[in-house]
């Protein structure tokens, strides 16, 4: 009898610890809409964590969902690097790479893609946020050079907003995976920043490109001094109203190819290859650069050079890459 109470007894414990267990991870996925010390999405702007002379580390890349249910997305602004490539149903999607500012919320975050694994094998020891991906695909991501930071691996630094309906509304508090912000250093794209090239390229205004179904226009504002985007026709801006303006677009002409991968209603996920050589346009200071990419191994860094072959600069602030299949 008493053998059989104490087994009783054990099995509440156990039973309850599981529960506890289980709502603790729920809250951290789901949570209340608002993130620790911040506001939710629909709020005011979120103060960021800036850069501290000598900081470095490795940056934070997060899968951005792009789909116009999911717009406007949050703290977009805040990222050093914007990266936009063609999913399924000729729909884009976006990574943003946070390594000078780290801001308190994020998102909403979406799902990874093959592609991305070789895209960010230029960053050392990067961590990945995202929602999740494909079964096949996850053995993939977790043997990468990476930290996978999904809702599975770090539930209590993601929480649901109340501004979108799911599954637009998965935000990540960045501050709970990064200790310290990460630093310049970490940004190893290859990108460099300096004065335009005293010859070529040529005025522009606005420049749009296309993807099957999405499309990207930058326009050149004299007074920001800054390409303002635009996401199918429509101003982007963050959740706090805040226009998106890069300093330097880059529209990068690359292969598209087909995957191995399909999503739950049988379409393709392209495959857009980073590594090797082609064409750009680099847009910078109001004008337009005929430019030349090179990227020869995954661990190296993208450089861009001018049709003379001499460096091409980025000017300083924000830089957006769109990846468009190269004629």
């Amino acid at each position: 009898m008493r053998h059989r109470a104490r087994r009783r007894r054990a099995t509440r414990a156990a039973a309850f610890l599981a529960a506890a267990l289980t709502a603790s991870l729920l809250a951290g996925c789901t949570g209340n809409g608002r993130p620790h010390g911040g506001h939710t999405p629909t709020g005011a702007p979120t103060p960021s964590r800036s850069v501290t002379t000598g900081a470095t580390g490795s940056v934070l890349a997060v899968k951005i969902d792009n789909v116009p249910a999911a717009r406007p997305q949050t703290r977009l602004d805040a990222a050093d690097v914007v990266y936009a490539e063609q999913v399924e149903g000729g729909l884009s999607r976006l990574m943003a790479v946070y390594a000078t500012r780290i801001p308190e919320a994020v998102g909403p975050v979406r799902s990874a893609r093959e592609s991305d694994l070789e895209l960010l094998r230029q960053f050392h020891r990067p961590m990945l946020a995202f929602s999740g991906a494909q079964s096949r695909l996850l053995p993939l991501i977790h043997r990468a050079p990476l930290r996978a930071e999904s809702p599975h691996e770090a539930a209590g630094a993601y929480y649901r907003g109340t501004d979108k309906p799911a599954p637009h509304n998965l935000y990540l508090r960045p501050g709970r995976l990064l200790p310290t912000v990460p630093g310049r250093a970490a940004l190893t794209t290859g990108f460099r920043y300096g004065p335009a090239p005293s010859t070529g390229g040529t005025p522009e205004t606005s420049l749009t490109v296309r993807y099957p179904s999405a499309r990207f226009t930058f326009t050149w504002s004299t007074r920001e001094h800054r390409w303002l985007v635009a996401m199918d026709g429509t101003p982007t801006v963050t959740t706090a109203g805040t226009p998106v303006a890069p300093a330097t677009v880059v529209v990068q002409y690359v292969k598209i190819r087909a995957s191995a991968y399909h999503d739950f209603l049988g379409n393709n996920t392209p495959y857009t290859q980073t590594v090797g050589t082609g064409t750009a346009r680099v847009l910078r200071d109001g004008r337009s650069y005929d430019a030349r990419w090179s990227r020869p191994a995954p661990a190296d860094g993208t450089t861009f050079t001018t049709a003379d072959g001499g460096p091409l600069d980025f000017a300083a602030g924000q830089v957006w890459v769109v990846f468009a299949a190269a004629p």
